[in-house]
């Protein structure tokens, strides 16, 4: 008879639980899950998918260069740089930061210091969306305080941290990507058991649980103008933990502690340069040779545009831990179009009646597929007329209404502000409202006409109509979760809308309420009291 061994490892239970549930999957009939309705927000349809078949395709052609005519070559390494600003922790950038009027110039400063000594705009004129970038700095302190191996202990002690919901475990050997996430709480006994078995640890949203992620996160969106996420990745020395493979996203990899030897390559056709979603993962033969092959040690950046097939693996005799920062996901002219092609031939079929007339009564006898290869001047002939139709739909493109669709998903796909102890103290969060000798206290916003306020963020609010209905959507009371909220918005009066315009384009500067253009002095108060209830506006002055 056997005897079972005392302990058996996390990871070794998952390779048993992995295999029977193989073997009971391999049973099990496939479900297909119902297709989701389409959805119309203010008069914008959701674009649909096109269903038909297509039969002909061009063939790929490999991608030898990004940028034509400018060769991809690996970046040259820049020297350390003996500067103050080279020498900042990140604690004293954001604390610098707090004390900058406006959010879109604090975005500016923590972008550039994150990217230093790069200047930003040779960055986006020369490397955003084009080409790798390596900013080796030999500087293993520059990134302190951004993340570490011990928060990342911490947040499994502390917080609710699931598998599959906020932590990967995943391996790459052989060729082969394997998860093995188990079900339920990932607590350190497991965690740190996977880990010593080889395998590599992916915290998907740190920001939920890092607050000093979330400030930088939640300042970083706005140079964007798109949500800024991020991913921990965590990996035991001489592994791999992911198979090559592209995304669909701008990233940069900030190297925290020890080391990770980096390869990155060309798109392989001209269909994966900045593609709309991210790809399988590939094997070594599918990818060619790198155009840029490095050892990340810490301290250092490496920025790779959306498209560039990477993977990275550890040395021998270091671990890796490096944070992913991402945005721009989804965030292209097409996904614009997406949303503006639909809601002009809508307006085009109301307002326009040659959209409305019939088709050829034989049009199927000539055109599709199948006729495709046909010379018959009924073709050429509805093709033209197509080609009008389709000149003429730019004529009634509500380009701003679409505009504010993808603002309001801008919106909801972005962190809550993380609040300055100055912004606290002048905003709801700071109200002295509180339970006291039996009753509450200190009750009401006390706002007056002479109250000077501000918004909290320079993006933190939008106002939308529909032509019936004006909604304000802001971000004050999103989660540090993605998506875990609905969308949040309010119903403005007509009377008041001007009013909330007024605070917007007014950003930075402190205005009064009695300033507000609205009808009355009771209204102008009301308004300020509501926006201040949601976190909106600030005061000049903690109240």
């Amino acid at each position: 008879m056997e005897c079972k061994p005392k302990h058996m490892s996390a990871f070794a239970l998952y390779q048993i639980a992995a295999a029977e549930l193989s073997l009971n999957e391999k049973k099990r009939p496939l479900k297909v899950s119902p297709k989701k309705k389409k959805l119309k927000e203010n008069g914008v349809a959701t674009a649909k998918p096109n269903k038909s078949v297509v039969i002909k395709k061009k063939p790929k052609k490999l991608v030898k260069t990004v940028i034509k005519g400018e060769p991809l070559e690996r970046v040259p390494q820049t020297k350390p740089c003996e500067d103050n600003e080279e020498g900042t922790s990140l604690n004293a950038v954001l604390a610098d930061l707090a004390r900058v009027n406006n959010s879109r110039d604090r975005a500016s400063k923590l972008f550039q210091w994150l990217i230093h000594p790069v200047p930003a705009k040779d960055f986006f004129k020369d490397t955003w969306e084009k080409k790798p970038l390596l900013i080796p700095r030999q500087n293993p302190d520059y990134y302190n305080g951004l993340f570490s191996t011990a928060e990342f202990d911490r947040i499994l002690r502390e917080d609710d941290v699931q598998y599959g919901v906020n932590l990967d475990v995943t391996s790459y050997t052989n060729g082969k990507r394997d998860t093995h996430n188990p079900p339920g709480r990932a607590l350190p006994f497991s965690v740190w058991d996977f880990y010593s078995s080889g395998c590599s640890l992916r915290m998907l949203n740190p920001q939920a649980f890092s607050s000093t992620v979330w400030n930088f996160l939640s300042i970083l969106q706005e140079q964007f103008g798109s949500m800024a996420g991020a991913n921990v990745y965590l990996t035991p020395p001489g592994t791999q933990g992911f198979a090559p493979h592209y995304d669909d996203i701008e990233a940069f990899v900030v190297q925290l502690e020890g080391k990770k030897h980096w390869r990155v390559y060309n798109p392989r056709s001209l269909e994966e340069v900045l593609p709309v979603t991210s790809s399988p993962n590939f094997s070594q033969s599918e990818i060619g040779s790198p155009v840029l092959e490095v050892v990340l040690e810490a301290g250092d950046l490496l920025y790779f545009p959306r498209g560039f097939i990477h993977q990275g693996d550890c040395l021998p005799n270091s671990h890796s831990l490096h944070v992913t920062v991402s945005s721009f996901q989804r965030n292209s002219w097409g996904d614009l179009l997406a949303k503006l092609v639909p809601a002009a031939l809508g307006v085009a079929m109301e307002e326009d009646v040659e959209y409305r007339q019939g088709l050829p009564l034989d049009y199927l006898t000539y055109m599709g597929v199948q006729n495709s290869d046909k010379e018959d001047p009924r073709r050429e002939k509805f093709l033209s007329r197509m080609g009008g139709l389709m000149n003429k739909l730019a004529g009634y493109a509500p380009v701003d209404a679409a505009v504010d669709e993808k603002a309001k998903e801008l919106l909801h796909d972005c962190l809550p502000p993380a609040l300055t102890p100055e912004e606290q103290a002048s905003s709801v969060q700071g109200s002295s409202t509180r339970w006291g000798n039996g009753r509450p206290l200190n009750v009401g916003a006390n706002i007056n006409s002479q109250t000077r306020v501000k918004l909290i963020r320079a993006g933190c609010a939008r106002l939308c109509s529909d032509g019936e209905v004006i909604q304000l959507y802001y971000t004050t009371d999103n989660s540090r979760v993605y998506h875990k909220e609905e969308l949040k918005s309010f119903e403005i009066k007509t009377e008041c809308a001007d009013g909330v315009e007024f605070l917007i384009h007014a950003y930075p500067q402190f205005v009064s309420v009695l300033s507000i253009p609205c009808d009355s002095v009771a209204e102008r108060i009301a308004l300020a009291e509501l926006l201040f209830e949601k976190g909106i506006i600030r005061t000049a002055e903690p109240l």
